[in-house]
């Protein structure tokens, strides 16, 4: 058919960076059968990446769960099948080529970019609803016509036209991470006595998504191939989208949990249809999409949870939790990596403890774990941010030998805030002390605190990729770590007390107390011997 264009199982559109650290473009086929060859995924974005790994995910669910290495059908039906499969995939250190290649030959019609029925990855029955340009689907722009950025990547044409390739990769991030801006059709809101249910960001934008890391894209594809849910059971059988017989195209449509891992990281949470000029994409047409409730949402294996809790305090269940820019990824240590491995409910970290306790990871293997998200402003309605980050750590710190380590991390993280929050305090002061209104909002406390943070930031994730469950002399570790944050908190208040001026030296007579009947003298050195009251108090809790 004339229409049909622009295959993605053949047509290079998928980023990689090569060994030597080069960019090239490879099509779906390639990247997925030379993972091993590639380094990682080189996207715009990071949280592009994301978007582009969880459909090569699915790819790999709905094959390897239907066959085995040589290709011959073998449907996984227990935990220890399903860890067969995977030790059998991942000792051959290569995602084998002939089941992939019949799957992409079976499937080569629903992967077009352009038909005119079946454009993969998109509904023809979105034309009714939001148009946008080009410079929307960008996501490095995420630009919409009443926000305009004020330095922008492109300019003129180039704004407002994406090559296919650009336009398949945004594709699966706007899926993934849209904002809420979209409005529902006149005729969605007819069918349904005027309202419709919004679908909220787009289901990645929604959650608090990692993965893991590995030295090549093939270990980290395979190290995010979980096969197994929460109680041990292999998923239900796995139906990627576009295997559907037929897509469901209708607006803002509730549905069930998907209990399969295709499903799930195939979910169309926007109806989407890009047009074209000639040989660009020059917009787009967007409507609300699938949704589900995201309360106890643990099909989901990519992410970081948070406990719901009752009025009585109670854990009653879980939710995701999204990731907040302006904390570095080791301070929430504790939600990646819980004490209680079943309560934190993040799937690729329980399933690479299960691999390690069969032996199928090695013990001492250095992961790398990674996080991506969009940062949005007012109830979703637009993307402020996009950013990452990544931490490494010993695999067998997940394990059940590994807990030791992991409270003692987490108590370390807690001492850190509690520090953190003296500078800011000792910040407070000084600014007292040289004359700054007590009664000002905008106080230098979260600054302060910022600054501790970012000077401990390289060490401390030094420190903690050193950390192996098997040492023997971990209270000694500790002890080392405590030595560096406290010696940074002092070299700190040092230089504030130093900068803070002679105004400050003097000092002043401050209202304090809730309802300021008190009056106290501030200056730097009252200000210095509250903090090291503070600090001394901490150091003898051990």
């Amino acid at each position: 058919m004339a229409d049909m264009e622009f295959n993605l199982l053949k047509e290079p559109w998928i980023r990689v960076m090569k060994e030597d650290c080069s960019v090239e473009e490879v099509s779906l086929a390639e990247a997925l059968i030379n993972a091993h060859e590639y380094r990682e995924l080189a996207g715009e974005l990071s949280t592009q990446n994301a978007a582009v790994l969880r459909l090569f995910l699915a790819v790999l669910h709905a094959v390897f769960e239907r066959v085995d290495i040589d290709g011959e059908e073998c449907e996984i039906e227990n935990a220890d099948n399903a860890l067969d499969r995977w030790e059998s995939l991942w000792k051959n250190k290569r995602f084998p080529a002939e089941p992939l290649k019949k799957y992409f030959a079976e499937q080569k019609d629903n992967f077009w970019l352009f038909h005119p029925t079946r454009p993969f990855w998109q509904i023809p029955e979105s034309i009714t609803g939001t148009e946008y340009e080009a410079s929307k689907l960008n996501g490095c722009l995420s630009e919409s016509s009443n926000k305009v950025r004020l330095f922008s990547e492109r300019s003129g044409k180039e704004k407002n036209h994406l090559t296919f390739p650009e336009a398949a990769r945004w594709l699966l991030y706007v899926n993934g991470f849209d904002d809420t801006s979209a409005k529902p059709t006149k005729e969605g809101k007819a069918k349904n006595d005027g309202k419709l249910p919004s679908p909220g960001a787009g289901w990645l934008g929604k959650i608090g998504y990692i993965c893991i890391v590995g030295d090549n894209l093939f270990e980290t594809l395979m190290l995010n191939f979980v096969l197994i849910d929460d109680k041990g059971s292999p998923w239900t059988s796995s139906i990627p989208s576009w295997e559907l017989k037929t897509p469901r195209s209708k607006e803002r449509t509730q549905i069930p949990l998907p209990s399969d891992q295709a499903a799930l990281l195939t979910l169309q949470s926007r109806r989407l249809l890009l047009h074209r000029e000639d040989e660009y994409v020059t917009g787009y047409h967007l409507l609300g999409g699938d949704f589900f409730e995201k309360e106890n949402a643990i099909s989901e294996q990519m992410t970081v949870w948070s406990a719901i809790k009752d009025k009585k305090g109670d854990t009653v269940g879980f939710q995701p939790r999204r990731h907040d820019r302006a904390r570095q990824m080791w301070r929430d240590f504790a939600f990646y990596a819980s004490a209680d491995l079943n309560s934190s409910k993040t799937g690729i970290i329980r399933w690479t403890a299960t691999l390690q306790r069969y032996n199928i990871l090695p013990k001492h293997k250095l992961l790398r774990l990674s996080i991506a998200s969009v940062q949005y402003g007012d109830k979703d309605f637009f993307a402020v941010d996009a950013f990452s980050d990544e931490l490494s750590l010993h695999l067998n710190l997940f394990s059940a030998v590994g807990e030791a380590y992991r409270t003692r991390i987490t108590k370390e993280i807690e001492r850190c805030d509690k520090i953190a929050a003296y500078i800011g305090y000792l910040a407070n002061n000084l600014f007292y002390a040289a004359g700054g209104d007590i009664k000002k909002k905008s106080l230098p406390f979260n600054t302060a605190k910022e600054q501790y943070y970012y000077e401990i930031d390289v060490p401390f994730r030094k420190w903690l990729s050193g950390l192996d469950a098997e040492d023997e002399n971990k209270d000694e570790k500790v002890k080392v770590w405590r030595k560096e944050a406290e010696k940074t908190a002092y070299r700190l208040a040092e230089k504030m007390v130093k900068d803070a001026g002679p105004a400050a030296f003097v000092g002043k007579m401050i209202k304090t107390g809730k309802n300021q009947e008190k009056e106290e003298y501030c200056s730097t050195s009252t200000a210095m011997q509250r903090f090291k009251y503070s600090m001394k108090k901490l150091e003898e809790v051990r």
